[in-house]
């Protein structure tokens, strides 16, 4: 059974960092890519950050520059470092990955970025 749990989240102010974690279990970690997703409601879930099986990343434009995603195949985990956090960065975060054609989504985490 496929599982990503994610932590890490809260409540920042303009301007901090936080970090988010996921840590999958059931699956061959290493060998696929995994995501970042955020969403707002009554908007589309948008993408954040990637990274594939080799360690190549890319960002959504919203957070490049200010958002970092690293893995550790070790460790079976995904992060997301936030820095320079900004009130619109305020979202329901959620962990990503396909496996097999199936998508997988963690149960999201909220982080709100207020002062």
């Amino acid at each position: 059974q496929v599982r990503l749990v994610e932590s890490g989240g809260g409540l920042v102010q303009p301007g901090g960092s936080l970090r988010l974690s996921c840590a999958a279990s059931g699956i061959i970690f290493s060998a696929y890519a995994m995501r970042w997703y955020r969403q707002v409601p009554g908007k589309e879930r948008e993408l954040v950050a990637h990274i594939g099986a080799s360690g190549s990343t890319m960002y959504g434009s919203a957070v490049k520059g200010r958002f970092s995603i690293a893995r550790d195949n070790d460790k079976s985990l995904v992060s997301l470092q936030m820095n320079s956090l900004k009130p619109e960065d305020t979202a329901i975060y959620y962990c990503n990955t396909i496996q097999k054609g199936v998508l997988y989504w963690g149960q999201g985490i909220q982080v709100t970025v207020s002062s």
